[in-house]
């Protein structure tokens, strides 16, 4: 039997993914969590055959949690599931340590699938990403798009703001200052060469990043 930790911090959807999961028959789902606190305590606290993640927790942010948990479950294979599509935050996922990817539109058809594929020991990705990694690979460090360039904190930041989230809110939801939240916007408007949230937007539009009615406000 596969045991499965799930996180995420909406208890509506982890409740949809037990009931995806409930007649796949080698799965059962062992542990829940809703914060990144959480899952790293469920981990030390049991015995675990993959962990489902989102990327989108309170706290630490999901690509930090993902290198957390692979140093101190260096085996342990782990599926990120998430609301943003699989070219937007895939590539640092994978990188970061994880063993799949999988944009929750798809959970319902591909959740028992990817679960089995990283438990075998496989990657679970689409070929968008997979054509990805390849071009990283053979580009080596020379990621010429400047969002390449942001940190992980600062990405994930940056994708809040482009969707019209203000710096208080983006503080709100990742327990951070809304200081610390003005200094990663002011670093990536400058490692981006940008000057205000506006371009960001338009940047990410260009960059299909995000869909092309997203707000232009400051």
């Amino acid at each position: 039997m596969i045991r499965v930790l799930i996180a995420d911090d909406h208890d509506i959807l982890r409740a949809g993914l037990k009931h995806i999961l409930h007649d796949a028959g080698d799965i059962v789902v062992a542990g829940e969590a809703s914060n990144g606190a959480e899952v790293l305590a469920q981990l030390r606290d049991g015995q675990w055959d993959a962990a489902v993640l989102d990327l989108s927790m309170p706290g630490r942010n999901g690509i930090e949690l993902i290198k957390r948990v692979k140093d101190e479950f260096p085996r342990l294979p782990i599926l990120i599931l998430s609301m943003y599509k699989e070219d937007i935050y895939a590539v640092r996922a994978l990188k970061a340590g994880a063993s799949g990817y999988l944009c929750k539109d798809n959970a319902e058809a591909l959740l028992v699938d990817a679960i089995r594929k990283i438990v075998g020991g496989g990657l679970f990705i689409n070929q968008d990403v997979a054509e990805s990694l390849t071009r990283d690979m053979l580009q080596g460090n020379q990621e010429q798009l400047p969002h390449k360039r942001l940190t992980d904190r600062n990405y994930q930041i940056f994708l809040m703001l482009v969707q019209g989230l203000g710096v208080s809110e983006i503080a709100r939801r990742l327990k951070l200052s809304v200081k610390t939240v003005s200094t990663h916007k002011a670093t990536i408007q400058v490692r981006m060469g940008l000057a205000n949230t506006a371009e960001l937007v338009r940047y990410a539009i260009r960059h299909q990043l995000i869909e092309g009615d997203a707000p232009l406000s400051e």
